[in-house]
Order: structure tokens, then sequence, then C-alpha cells
């Protein structure tokens, strides 16, 4: 009987995965043995050094052996069991937010403990949370840790560090008598050094003690690169693919006639930019094929992409088809819905939306609308997305911020039309993104760029302050109320939290409501009722209020032309990127427009060179490219959600220079042998293939 591979053998066949466990796991996309060997650590830390608490900084991972002092239960916002450990050189706190009797009551005083975690900021100062812990007698203390590297893994909830690490030991054990199929040509594993795949993975999950470990830390170990090549490769497959199957399918082919433009630009009080011009001709191009356009515009804050999207949506109605416009926000919903009603509907377009606060009686008629086509654009939110939408001639799509959507959302508004055809799509962001994530996150997809803001748009002033100088801050905002302009002052978080030590909206609230007398100040954040929100914003845009205290919720869709003071507190703690879409709040009209960027005491050399970025540039590619040096990947495209593609052991910045190889052979692959390019694909995505099309 012949030995099944590990891409069939079932992870049940391993010890302690029965079919409960078996299903936590498929919450990673994990199935076979296979699947998880290939679910690599996507870092290590160094476990072979016990550091003293008195040694620890913020944001160390570190290994620490003490010994229990107390165990109790904190009942706050949350419940907690805190734990107080000391060693020769001080006192630390564990806080665990998940636990049970039984591990509390192992915490008994004098018992050794052996920690592993990160620091973070707590109520107590330094605390360790959710730490992997194993208690120890003298004799285990005096031996010396293991000088080797831990890897990290990707995990989901009731899936642990320690007990993925066993399961990855298991299948080790098994790949020693079946290697996994070599699907590279052997010129690719000497092109790296390596002397097969199954070695490499091995190597991965378990680095030996004399392997370079800083290599392994950097990322730049051979075995890591042979494999980050096959990933990498693997994702420009499964666009390919994607792109090939999407000129396969049939589009309806709108003609874009100038007689057709005409009367909304004649409407216009200014004249679209040459960058504006240029954009529409590309669209124009695409959507008079018969194949769906995937197109992807890209455009700072204030470059005039809803034009663009406008002018499409009527190219497309006059040739009798529907349009949806998605966006992320109700707040934004409502602005793109003022945009599009002001400027289309005196031409007799036929415009509605779509949002979750509409009563039930108002969507059924919204639904019975659309799918009646007495309606040609219907602006909305996720409620876009519901099964009872459906479209009698949807010919173009339209998503704003696409970023912002999951993407079985993002590809399900393909299946809501009546008609056979698949309509067009088009997606937007003021996020540009950086020419590496282009060839690889959005392989599939057209590319257009708005270089060039509308005249008359006047520059912002960039400058970061202490918050010890707060109170300078609040009094500059009386002046620059007294002077009829409007300020947005930005908070992280929503109130105050026993975990994170940062600046909050409801705090920022009361705070400056009492040192701004005679200033009408109003509070807008995520919780609030969709009506609510709606309320304090257009009171702000209509003058009512002069300080809107937020979030980031602010931070697409509010377009306030008397707002240009933008304060933000704790940049620190946001993507620059995000700080770009904030300040982009201001210097829309043309008021002289100041950002002040509010940072903490704190302030790493890390964070200042973040900062410094913002201050010295407004454009919006240079500050994405910088975004995405320093904080990688997946945190720039604000992932982590289920179900995102996530890299296992690339990094697209990091292992840039082997794009282009990666294109090369790819192509080679894609045409000399297919076959090939689908078991890659199967490889690294299996189940998650769709989820590749973010």
């Amino acid at each position: 009987m012949q030995t099944p591979s590990l891409a069939q053998l079932p992870l049940t066949a391993l010890n302690g995965v029965g079919a409960k466990f078996a299903e936590t796991l498929s919450k990673l996309d994990l199935y076979s043995v296979q699947d998880l060997l290939f679910h690599l650590p996507f870092r290590y830390v160094d476990r072979s050094r016990v550091r003293s608490i008195a040694s620890l900084r913020m944001g160390d991972m570190a290994l620490i052996e003490a010994s229990v002092l107390s165990s109790q239960i904190q009942f706050g916002r949350r419940r907690s069991l805190n734990i107080k450990v000391e060693d020769e050189s001080g006192r630390l706190s564990l806080r665990f937010f998940h636990f049970n009797a039984a591990q509390k009551n192992s915490f008994e005083a004098g018992r050794l403990v052996r920690l592993f975690g990160e620091l973070r900021p707590g109520s107590s100062g330094l605390e360790l949370y959710h730490p992997e812990y194993e208690f120890i007698d003298e004799k285990t203390q005096q031996q010396d840790s293991e000088a080797k590297l831990t890897p990290v893994y990707q995990l989901c909830d009731g899936v642990s560090q320690p007990r993925l690490r066993k399961l990855c030991e298991q299948a080790l054990e098994l790949l020693k008598q079946h290697s996994p199929e070599e699907l590279l040509d052997a010129d690719i594993n000497r092109h790296f050094a390596v002397s097969s795949l199954a070695d490499a993975l091995a190597l991965l999950h378990a680095p030996p003690a004399e392997s370079d470990q800083q290599l392994l830390l950097d990322g730049l170990h051979p075995a890591q690169q042979r494999l980050a090549f096959e990933e990498l490769l693997a994702h420009y497959l499964v666009h390919q693919r994607q792109r090939a199957k999407n000129k396969q399918q049939q589009a309806p082919c709108i003609e874009v006639r100038s007689e057709d433009l005409k009367p909304l630009l004649d409407s216009l009080p200014f004249s679209p930019t040459g960058a504006q011009r240029r954009v529409v001709d590309e669209i124009a191009a695409d959507i008079k094929q018969s194949q769906p356009m995937l197109r992807m515009v890209q455009g700072d804050v204030g470059s005039g992409k809803t034009l663009v999207a406008a002018l499409a949506a009527l190219a497309a109605v006059r040739n009798g088809l529907q349009v949806a416009v998605v966006a992320p926000t109700e707040i934004l919903a409502e602005q793109h819905l003022n945009n599009f009603s002001s400027w289309l509907q005196p031409l007799g377009l036929r415009c509605d939306w779509l949002v979750g606060k509409l009563t039930a009686k108002q969507k059924k008629a919204s639904y019975d609308k659309l799918a009646k086509h007495e309606c040609d654009i219907v602006i909305g939110t996720h409620a876009l997305f519901q099964d009872k939408v459906k479209f009698r001639h949807l010919g173009l799509v339209i998503i704003d911020e696409q970023h912002r959507f999951g993407v079985a959302q993002r590809l399900s508004l393909r299946d809501k039309n009546l008609s056979e055809l698949v309509p067009h799509q088009l997606v937007m962001t003021a996020t540009p993104i950086p020419r590496t994530l282009a060839m690889t996150a959005y392989a599939e997809l057209d590319f257009s760029v708005i270089d060039e803001l509308p005249p008359g748009r006047t520059p912002i002033q960039t400058v970061a302050i202490s918050q010890k100088r707060k109170s300078e801050v609040i009094a500059r905002v009386a002046v620059a109320v007294s002077e009829g302009r409007q300020v947005y002052w930005v908070c992280p978080l929503i109130e105050e939290s026993e975990t994170l030590s940062a600046a909050n909206a409801e705090t920022a609230f009361s705070e400056l409501s009492t040192a701004l007398p005679g200033i009408s100040c109003s509070l807008i954040h995520g919780r609030l009722k969709p009506a609510e929100k709606e309320q304090r914003m257009s009171e702000f845009k209509h003058g009512d209020s002069q300080v809107l205290i937020a979030t980031t919720v602010i931070e697409v869709g509010v377009d306030v032309p008397q707002a240009s003071v933008m304060i933000i507190e704790n940049p620190e703690r946001l993507g620059l990127a995000q700080l770009h879409q904030l300040r982009g709040r201001v210097g829309r009209g043309t008021i002289a427009s100041h950002c002040i960027l509010l940072y903490g005491d704190k302030l790493s050399e890390h964070g200042k060179k973040r900062l410094q970025v913002l201050r010295e540039s407004s454009d919006g590619f240079y500050i994405a490219e910088k975004d995405l040096e320093m904080r990688g990947p997946g945190e720039f495209l604000g992932k982590r959600q289920a179900g995102d593609m996530l890299y296992r052991v690339a990094d697209q910045e990091r292992d840039a220079p082997m794009l282009s190889f990666v294109h090369d052979y790819g192509q080679n692959l894609l045409q000399q042998q297919p076959e090939r390019a689908e078991k890659l694909i199967q490889r690294w995505f299996g189940q998650r293939q769709h989820y590749a099309l973010a």
C-alpha cells in the first residue's frame, strides 16, 4: 500500500490533534501535514539569554527567570489575573485576561518560573501580557538555556505558540521520511545555496545551534531566501492566473463620448487637471473593451479622484448601465452621495444610497429600485454586500479606499448582476501603493496615478511638539477659532485604556471643553450611533461647532474647507500613511493650514525618524515608501483581518531585489509548465486562493 504524501496526510494523524482541534487549525488554513510545514515562522526570538528585570525596556522580547510573589484577580473594565514576580534586580507584573482557577492557583508564592514575552506598558508600569511560562526547579534553573532561536508563528484563537511548536516538531519527524515535491528547477536550490526544499523547511522550523543566527533574525538566511522566492512566485502566479481569467469574462462595452461628459465638465467651477484627464482617458480605453476592467486609481489626498469616478459613472449610465459606489464609512458614503447628486442629478441621473442606518422599509425600496433599474447610481457601505442586493444592469463598480474591505466582500459584488455580464471594476485609494507592493499584492490590476493636485491648494505646515507644551497648543486653538477657523483634534483611543498609555478622545473632549470656554466642541468616534455621527459631522461642517475631537474615524471622506488646523495626539502610535491621510483633512481651501503632531514624552529614535518624514514631505508616494520601509507590508496594508493573505517568510521590501527574477521565472513557468504553476499556487494558498485577490 502506497504511503500518502505529506499533502494528503491530515493533521489528525499527529498526536494531540482530534477533530475539534483540527477544526480550530483550519482557521489558519492548516489541513495537512504539508500545510503545517509551509506555515513558516514569520520571525524568531533569541531565547538563549536570561535577562534581569532591571534591564528590561518597553517592547523587548525577553526570557526572564523569577520567583512568584503574589497572585490575585483584579476587577476593572476587564477582569484580569495579575501576578507579581521578582528576581534579584527588581519586580515585574504578569497579566492574563484569559485564565482559569487552576492557572491562578499554580502561581504559588515562592515558585520559580521561566517567562518569555513582550514588555508592554500597563497600569502598574511595564507588564508581560499572556507570557509563555514554565515552572522550574533549582536544578533546571542552573542549566543554561539552549543557544538557539525560537520560531514565532501566526496564530488564531485556540492555538498557542507552544502547542503549534510541538505539532511542527512532529511534522519535522515525518519530513525526514517524506520530502515535499520540488516544484522549482534544481538551479534555484543551487542559486540559493540550499541542498533541498526539505532541508530548507527543517532549518527554518528548528534552526540548529550552529546556524548563523543574525542572518535568520534579519530574514537573509539562504533557507529563508529560497522559501521567500517560492512564496513570492506563488503570489505572482495566482495574480497572473486571475488576470488571465478576468480576460476570459464578458463585460459590457462602454463608449465614453465627449458629448456625454461635456455637460458635467461645463458645470464645474474649475477645469480638471491634466492628470485627471489622462486617467479618464485610461479608464475610457479599458471600459470600451468586452473584458472587465480591473484598474486602481491612486491619487494623493485632494487630487480629485471623486470627479474621475463621477465621469466614469456618467459614461456608464449614458450607455444604459447601473453603477455601484462603495465606501468604507457612512461619513464617506454621504460625502460621495452629495458630490454625485450635485453633479449628476441635474443631468437627469437617478442617485440613491444604501447604508446600515436606513429603515427596513427604506432598504427594501432601494433593493426594488436597483433590481428594476429605477436607480442609475447607488452609493453605499457594506450594506451593498447583502444578499438581497441585486442589479438589473450593473456595468461599473467603484470601490473607494478598497483596502478597508474584506476580500470576499469585494469579490461578491461581481455576482450581484441579474445580467450575465461581469461589471467593470475601478478601485481608488488615497494611500499610494509603493512599486514593490504593486508588483506583487496587486499584480492583477492596471494602475493609474493622479500625480497632480488642483491649483489653489495651500501647503500644510507640519510641526512636531511635545505633550509637555500641550497648553500652548490649546492656546493656539483658541486663536485659530477667534480668526474664524475650525480645528480637528485627533486621538488614537476612544476612552481611557488599562493597557495602553495614549490620548483618548473622551478625556480630550472634557479637557478642551473646560479649557476653551465659549467655544463649541464636539466629539465623534466609531462607537456613536450612525445618526449621532452624522449630526455631529454636519454641525462641524456647517460651522455650528468649531473644534471636532475625534478618533481616526475622520481619516477619510471629510471635507470642511474652513478647517485649517489638525492636531494629532500620540502620532507615534499611527502609521505614516494614516497620519498623511489625517493631515489631508485640512488644507482643502485657500486658508493657510497647519498640522501639529503632539507626541508623547518617551519618543523613541524610530518614532522621531517617522515623524521627521511627515514634517519634511507632503508627497504621499514618498511617505508611502517610507511607511512600507519602516513598518513592513503587512502593517502597511492594514491587514491581519481573517482571510487576508499574509506573507509567511517573504518580505516585499527586503526581498524587492528578487522581484524581477520572480516575475521572469513566473512568466516562463506559466508558458512552459502551467501544471507546476498550479501546484505552487495550491501549496501556498490551498483553499485560500480567492483571498489572494485583495
